[in-house]
This record gives C-alpha cells, sequence and structure tokens, in this order.
C-alpha cells in the first residue's frame, strides 16, 4: 500500500554550519504515524512535484509532533534547502521508511561510522537510547574536514554526559598543521575503528555518508574483521 503523502509547514529551521541546516517539519492535526528511530522521509517541494529528495531523521521516534532533517548545501534540493528554506515555507513529506535502524539490546555495542552528513541519523539513535536510558553502548566515529565541519558537537557532548554508554570520537582530515584541534587527525583507519571493538560478536556495525567512506567500512568491517553481513548495515549518500 502506498504512503500517504502530506503536506508539512517548516515550523524552524537551525544552521547548524555555514552549510547544514536542520528542518523542523510540524505534523499535521491528527497525525501521528508509527515509525522507527533511523529511518528516512522523502521531500519536495509544492512547485516542483517531480523532484525529491530522501533524507534519514536526524530526529528521533520519541520525538513526537514533528519530523527533523538536517541537510547540507548538495544538489539541487540541498542547496535551495539551506540557501532558502524558511519558517513558514511548506513541503511535501513522504513518510517514513527505511531498515536502517538501531538494535536495542542490552548486550550490543553499536559502532556507527560517519563522514559529513552521514552522522545525522545517529543524532537520533543516541537520543533515543538517552532518554529511555537504555543499557546498549554506543560508539560513534566520525570524520570531518575541520573542526568547523562537526555536526552536532554540542549535542553530542551533552549526550555523552548524560550518557554513560555513548562515546563521540572525531578525526579532522584537512586541518592546517597549526590548528590547535587536540583530537585525533588523518583519515579513518581499520585500526582506529578496531581499538573500540569490545566483543565482535555482540558489535553492530553502521556506516552512513558517501560512498568512498561507506566501502571503506564494509571492507574493514565484513572482510578486514570477517564479520557477518548481518552484523552491518549501510546507508550511502551518493
Amino acid at each position: 500500500m502506498a504512503k500517504e503523502i502530506l503536506e508539512m509547514l517548516v515550523e524552524s529551521v537551525t544552521m547548524e554550519l555555514p552549510d547544514t541546516k536542520t528542518l523542523k517539519l510540524k505534523w499535521p492535526d491528527g497525525y501521528n504515524p508509527d515509525f522507527k528511530t533511523g529511518q528516512f522521509i522523502t521531500l519536495y517541494w509544492p512547485d516542483t512535484t517531480n523532484y525529491k529528495r530522501a533524507y534519514s531523521l536526524s530526529s528521533c521516534a520519541l520525538d513526537r509532533g514533528f519530523f527533523e532533517v538536517t541537510i547540507k548545501r548538495d544538489g539541487k534540493m540541498g542547496t535551495r534547502i539551506v540557501d532558502w528554506a524558511k519558517a513558514g515555507d511548506k513541503l511535501f513529506v513522504i513518510p517514513p521508511v527505511g531498515k536502517f535502524l538501531p538494535v536495542f539490546e542490552p548486550n550490543k555495542h553499536l559502532i556507527c561510522i560517519a563522514g559529513g552528513s552521514g552522522v545525522t541519523p545517529f543524532r537520533g539513535f543516541v537520543r533515543e537510547a538517552t532518554r529511555r536510558k537504555l543499557d546498549t553502548k554506543i560508539t560513534v566515529l566520525y570524520s570531518v574536514r575541520t573542526t568547523r565541519s562537526i555536526i552536532f558537537q554540542p549535542e553530542f557532548h551533552q549526550l555523552e554526559l548524560e550518557n554513560p554508554n555513548f562515546n563521540f570520537y572525531v578525526t579532522c582530515t584537512r586541518l592546517d598543521e597549526n590548528d590547535p584541534w587536540g583530537g585525533r587527525r588523518g583519515r579513518m583507519t581499520p585500526e582506529w575503528v578496531k581499538e573500540h571493538v569490545l566483543d565482535l560478536n555482540n558489535t553492530v556495525f553502521y556506516a552512513c555518508g558517501p560512498n568512498e567512506l561507506v566501502e571503506f567500512a564494509e571492507h574493514v568491517v565484513l572482510q578486514g574483521m570477517g564479520v557477518p553481513k548481518e552484523q552491518m548495515k549501510t546507508e550511502k549518500w551518493g
């Protein structure tokens, strides 16, 4: 059965970075969907109904009354949203679908490998786990160009304080050598991923972001560690 397409009001916009914006889309009256954290919605503008783009939810299933998506200036849709979308606009929304879902089990460790705006669904993962006070361990390994490219940095650090089972690690790939950043530098490596694995059999790996990063993660996890495919979930963003 086809999902109902809904017109939603852009209730607010937040500039996360100069090229990245979060839209808060208000649900219509009487709308109370059953969906899961980690799914994606598809958006299109009323004046260009033939051009649609799918975006992972950066909110979680416990957030009611709205969807949030966090979008980077990229392509026609991303550029229009970041440069022009404002509170009061309306967008058509195809409701959530997808299987990029967190395995919230007490003995599981979710290792979430992200690049750029690929970190957005993991904000939803950690939000839900933190609010529900779950015992599931979550580690986010996040690759960005510079410290000015870290999406949700304040919120992830706050969630680390609230959730003893959550850790957020960043590596910067294009920092000037004189930059005072005290964290990790350079591209992701197999060794960096492997050092965070505590119990391989109970680890579920997630990778989201550019094709190159996701393919790197698949090679490290599936070939390098010999992890069965059912222990890895991926979403490539072109």
